[in-house]
């Protein structure tokens, strides 16, 4: 028999089936344990009890089917297992069947690559504490400015960010874009290239950027966020989730083969923040989605007199330090490691030093990228995530 429990690893699967219809064999390690999570996978695609509770109604069933080979290699939910998704959530069943065409599945490969995609961005926002769940969240407005409670920060799958369009509104705005996250530290854009270069659809997207801007403005309390230089809020960042950071800056580059670099990705996003599919990447969205996170790891990094003026410096740096100039990436921006690589090869002056700070996982990326041409200082993400904390514990009265 299955006891499901809140938390368990069986009721992050249901969860995450009942909206995404479908789930990738190759990112179960997003869940947790790899090897714990594939055994339990195996286990449940044989008929068995389930219970949500000692009280509660036992169903004898089979909850997941596999199928498919290699990449294409899926998890969804057997058509027995539907019924237990009201245990979840009074508006769980009811939102599956209308999301997979009830309970039908295409088998092309365009098709299941997409509900991969939003089934990773899913995992990532659900391991990393974000409230995911579509039939749990306020239901975004277009057209006039009502702010809604979003007490935490939240992940919306594009699925229903469609839902807040015209009638008439042009669909392909969202042919990329698999979802978008606000929270206290930012409204963000996402999009998932996976193992792949993405290809970028550059007027799309900006219409993209455009429309997701107006929702946050509608919708979220953009006063809490530090807005751009001019007056009209625009999402400006994006979280760019993969399992390759070098595939990852190769799709920002890739964008520019339109030759109009307006619609380039860091043109229409200035800030691309690289999120790898992986435990790392969930404890980066974790830091990302906090109020002020910047000024904080700033703060951690660099006494107040070491950093550069606002408006003021020759290109992208953080701190001079004993005439090193300093770049942090533990924001994993690749658009600004790329304007800082930019200005490394525009400087002339042969007598400044340039380092970059950033995480182990980091390190071998910016090695090869920078070509050895700066010092890396690597910092420990959990160092980090513990002077945050405790920065955050010291502000609560």
């Amino acid at each position: 028999m299955v006891t499901v429990k809140a938390g368990s690893h069986v009721h992050q699967i249901l969860q995450l089936l009942a909206i995404s219809g479908e789930f990738p064999a190759s990112s179960l390690h997003l869940l947790g344990n790899e090897r714990v999570v594939k055994a339990l996978v195996h286990r449940l695609e044989s008929v068995q009890d389930v219970r949500f509770s000692l009280e509660g109604q036992t169903y004898h069933t089979k909850m997941l089917q596999v199928s498919g080979y290699r990449d294409m290699r899926t998890v969804r939910l057997s058509k027995g297992a539907i019924p237990l998704l009201g245990e979840l959530h009074p508006e769980a069943e009811v939102y599956y069947l209308r999301a997979s065409h009830g309970h039908s599945f295409s088998g092309s490969v365009h098709h299941i690559g997409r509900n991969h995609r939003v089934g990773e961005a899913i995992a990532l926002a659900m391991m990393a504490g974000l409230e995911y769940r579509p039939y749990a969240l306020p239901k975004l407005h277009h057209g006039f400015i009502e702010k809604q409670e979003i007490p935490k920060p939240s992940f919306y799958i594009a699925r229903d960010i469609k839902g807040t369009e015209f009638d008439n509104a042009d669909k392909t705005m969202f042919t990329r874009i698999v979802g978008a996250v606000f929270s206290p530290g930012g409204c963000y854009a996402v999009y998932n290239t996976r193992s792949a270069v993405m290809k970028w659809s550059g007027m799309g997207e900006f219409k993209a950027q455009n429309y997701l801007s107006e929702l946050a403005r509608c919708n979220y309390d953009v006063s809490r966020l530090k807005q751009r230089s001019y007056s009209a809020f625009e999402i400006d960042s994006t979280l760019l989730l993969g399992n390759n950071p070098g595939v990852a800056l190769q799709t920002i580059l890739e964008s520019d083969k339109s030759k109009r670099k307006a619609a380039r990705m860091d043109s229409i996003y200035p800030r691309v923040h690289f999120i790898p599919l992986n435990s790392d990447g969930i404890r980066l969205l974790q830091i990302l989605t906090l109020p002020d996170w910047n000024e904080r790891i700033l703060d951690a990094l660099f006494e107040s007199e070491v950093r550069p003026k606002p408006g003021y410096g020759f290109m992208e740096y953080d701190a001079c330090i004993n005439g090193v100039y300093v770049l942090s990436h533990l924001d994993s921006d690749l658009a600004r490691l790329i304007r800082f690589r930019e200005g490394l090869r525009l400087e002339t002056d042969t007598e400044r030093q340039f380092g970059v700070v950033c995480y182990p996982w980091q390190a071998e990326f910016l090695r090869t990228y920078l070509d050895g041409a700066t010092r890396l200082r690597i910092i420990k993400m959990e160092n980090l995530i513990e002077y945050i904390n405790q920065d955050l514990e010291e502000q609560i009265p």
